[in-house]
């Protein structure tokens, strides 16, 4: 099993001092934890893609191509790329830049995005939300197989055999499709034989089985070559020392930014027994101490029978220092110990 790291990169103030940091003093944060996470062996760094003030990524390829030249292994993807309000000419062109500076460790994950700040912003029409999404990934596909293209859709301008350029280093650029739990996008990406990336962010992971079982039962129908299948899940956790310690630290920056998006959306607020209940042995966040982590890695691994694990560290804005440590156990306790027991099984 691969085990990596996803970030949205986020700027919230710390709930105990209300400090902010500078934008750029959060991205050369972030650029220290992806070297990190190369450095000790880690598989996949994702970063996010959103247009708000408490996220600072706009672009990730922009961000992947800086991390590009300063790490040697790990393979750099965004997480997601909003490909409903971007176009995918640029996106696979942008990517292939990534790709060419990494040599090969590039990967584009494309999904329909949680947030809609991108479509007015963009220009695009909110009731076209299902259609972009579906017309733009076909786009990519073929740009991403073939130089020249001629195609044509609804939305987008059609294109008469034109040739895309630059080239990516790799054959193909790999195409994970994310998915929040919609039945019409876990299908999509099946039948397209494309990987698929299930985001669990609440509630019992086993309430995402049947997703993860039609994910497996309608690639298998289309057709597609079974040793080529990849599933990952995504998942908000940290890890400290000692399981206490773990659920202390990470609560305050959680539960800010958790509520301040519940605000916008209608939830109710976080409190902790909420917190408590979401990082039991079988809630959806894996916050604790190593041990902890990866038993519940594993139990997702039971459930779904993924073949990558990517841990979502950072839920409102961490000590810096922090967050480095929780790479490094990650990195130095937690991945070895999975990736031999998934290796026994």
């Amino acid at each position: 099993m691969e085990i990596g790291i996803t970030t949205f990169v986020e700027n919230t103030p710390d709930p105990t001092t209300g400090k902010l940091l500078s934008p750029h003093e959060r991205m050369m944060h972030l650029l220290e934890e992806v070297e990190l996470a190369d450095q000790l062996g880690l598989d996949v760094f994702s970063i996010g893609e959103h247009h708000r003030p408490d996220f600072i990524v706009s672009s990730p390829a922009v961000v992947l191509a800086a991390a590009a030249v300063k790490t040697r292994q790990i393979k750099l993807s965004s997480a997601v790329t909003v490909l409903s309000s971007d176009d995918p000419v640029r996106v696979f062109q942008d990517f292939a830049h990534v790709d060419l500076l990494s040599q090969g460790r590039a990967e584009i994950m494309a999904g329909r995005g949680s947030f809609i700040e991108s479509f007015p912003l963009f220009g695009n029409d909110l009731k076209d939300y299902n259609t972009l999404f579906a017309e733009k990934l076909d786009l990519l596909i073929k740009l991403n197989k073939s130089e020249k293209i001629t195609w044509q859709g609804k939305l987008r301008p059609s294109i008469d055999n034109r040739g895309v350029y630059p080239r990516p280093y790799q054959k193909e650029l790999p195409i994970w499709v994310a998915v929040g739990g919609t039945p019409e996008s876990v299908v999509r990406a099946a039948n397209y034989g494309l990987p698929m990336a299930l985001a669990i962010i609440g509630g019992m992971p086993e309430r995402f089985v049947p997703f993860t079982n039609l994910y497996k039962e309608t690639y298998q129908k289309a057709g597609h070559d079974q040793s080529k299948f990849q599933l990952a899940i995504n998942s908000h956790g940290y890890i400290a020392e000692d399981s206490q310690q773990a659920a202390d630290e990470f609560y305050g920056p959680y539960a800010y930014l958790m509520g301040q998006i519940g605000r916008e959306r209608g939830w109710p607020p976080m409190n902790r027994a909420q917190f408590e209940m979401m990082r039991a042995p079988e809630g959806s966040l894996l916050v604790g101490s190593p041990q902890q982590v990866i038993e519940k890695i594993l139990y997702n691994y039971e459930l779904f029978g993924n073949t990558r694990f990517l841990l979502h560290i950072s839920v409102g804005t961490l000590p810096h220092a922090k967050v480095m440590r929780a790479i490094e156990l990650l990195g130095n306790v937690v991945a070895p110990a999975v990736r031999k027991a998934v290796k026994q099984s």
